[in-house]
């Protein structure tokens, strides 16, 4: 959608786009080129109509907060215990995620800087939960909610319908104790047993923070290898979780 988006933005003639992902961020960068000279009609609906322009102009456009980081963060606050401060998220734009962390026995409240996370005692609940378009839950918190039910009081499932074969990492959140069945496109967690460091690889990029939320949970050392992946979607993710309190470095050559 992004891509057709762009690409009809400045195509002769006009461009209709069925089926239009609803994610925030695309209603964002249809903002961002309407603020530029673009004509789209249609903006947070699965159907976008495009009159191409012969060109842009410059403009000043602010960037929604990263939804798919928020709720990582988050995750790792449930997962952990804490009590953080997400400064510039909104609630709206994560809604379905942020309610399972509630009904997990997580606090979430909207602050006027940003969402606020808590838990600071307390069983952490297990959750039943189905990956869908947005507005349901994200496929790319899929890993992380999976890292976080280890650490629940029961058995979750996870069913992920959004893509093939994403259910990589639950071999390596094995190595670290976790005891996860799977059933196709089905994962059954059962969490309240805890983790204990080990070596883990990283195989794609949630798959890897997920890892990361694991270790930070786990008794004794994890190492995550071949966080390249990592960096793909976090930017200085070990520096803000040591700054609220994680044990966390990278070593080097990583």
């Amino acid at each position: 959608t992004h891509n057709v988006l762009m690409a009809a933005a400045l195509a002769k003639g006009e461009t209709v786009i069925e089926n239009a992902a609803r994610e925030p961020e695309i209603g964002d960068v249809a903002r961002g080129l309407v603020a530029m000279g673009a004509r789209i009609e249609g903006i947070g609906t699965q159907t976008l109509h495009i009159a191409g322009v012969d060109r842009l102009e410059g403009a000043r456009h602010s960037v929604l907060p990263d939804r798919i980081e928020t709720g990582t963060f988050a995750m790792a606050v449930a997962a952990t215990g804490g009590d953080v401060l997400l400064e510039g998220a909104e609630i709206e734009h994560l809604e379905t995620a942020l309610n399972v962390l509630k009904a997990a026995g997580t606090t979430i409240e909207q602050k006027p800087k940003g969402i606020r996370v808590a838990r600071t005692g307390g069983r952490l609940d297990p959750v039943d939960v189905e990956t869908q378009p947005f507005p349901g839950f994200p496929t790319d918190l899929q890993a992380q909610l999976m890292a976080l039910a280890t650490a629940a009081g029961g058995t979750s499932t996870i069913r992920e319908t959004i893509f093939e074969n994403r259910f990589m990492h639950v071999q390596e959140l094995v190595r670290l104790g976790a005891e996860i069945h799977l059933h196709g496109d089905m994962a059954s967690i059962k969490g309240g047993k805890k983790l204990t460091g080990a070596p883990v690889m990283a195989t794609d990029l949630r798959a890897s923070v997920s890892l990361v939320i694991a270790g930070l949970a786990a008794e004794g050392e994890t190492l995550v290898n071949r966080v390249y992946h990592l960096d793909r979607g976090f930017e200085g993710l070990e520096a803000k979780l040591a700054a609220c309190g994680a044990q966390i470095v990278r070593e080097k050559g990583e």
